[in-house]
């Protein structure tokens, strides 16, 4: 198998795990389409809204599980390169993005998924866990100062785009292309967000 055979494999592989809604999975195990409850998103938010922290617990571990499964496979298939002095693993980038886009819109489920932070998240952890930790230093300060959790989610993706391009991180033009692909995803999925924010609108966390 070619690598080029090899990225693509990754990249379906990693779709097919992301696509395995757990918050649908669960909601239908507990006899509810989450999809038509609460906010009608298919994600963490939502479950522990309309299900409770028990369900809420199995959708956390079951977002987190698939990102990282989908990041091993694609260290398995090992396609690297290099690029601009530093080196990545771009089968292991491939099915951590394709992962995130399996949550957002999976197959299984008429293409209609959660915003894909957990996932997300697991994903650049596997793929940079410093960049991942001081991007969740921003998400936390963010929302400390603010009590925006969309907005501290939305900055977070956004640093970490930054310090991808920061030499000291090594990365390879296909990382910071992966980085990039990571934000856009989590700012479209946060667009009604985004206008509650801009309207004064949006709930703020309370701790």
């Amino acid at each position: 198998m070619t690598d080029i055979l090899k990225v693509l494999a990754a990249l379906a592989l990693g779709y097919l795990l992301g696509s395995l809604n757990t918050s649908i999975i669960v909601g239908r195990l507990y006899g509810k389409d989450i999809t038509g409850h609460g906010s009608k998103s298919a994600g963490l938010t939502n479950t522990l809204r309309v299900l409770g922290r028990p369900a809420a617990a199995l959708v956390l571990a079951g977002d987190v599980l698939k990102g990282v499964a989908a990041c091993l496979i694609g260290l398995r298939l090992g396609v690297y390169v290099q690029s601009g002095g530093g080196r990545d693993c771009v089968s292991l980038l491939a099915a951590g993005a394709g992962s995130v886009i399996g949550h957002n819109w999976p197959v299984y489920f008429g293409f209609k998924g959660g915003k894909g932070m957990l996932t997300a998240a697991a994903v650049m952890f596997m793929i940079s866990w410093p960049a991942t930790l001081i991007s969740l230093g921003v998400f936390v300060a963010v929302i400390a100062v603010t009590r925006y959790v969309s907005l501290g989610t939305i900055c977070a993706a956004l640093f970490f785009v930054a310090i991808s391009f920061l030499p000291a991180f090594g990365n390879t033009v296909y990382f910071q292309i992966f980085a990039g692909l990571m934000a856009v995803m989590i700012i479209f999925k946060h667009r009604a967000n985004i206008e509650r924010l801009r309207a004064g609108t949006e709930s703020k966390l309370k701790f």
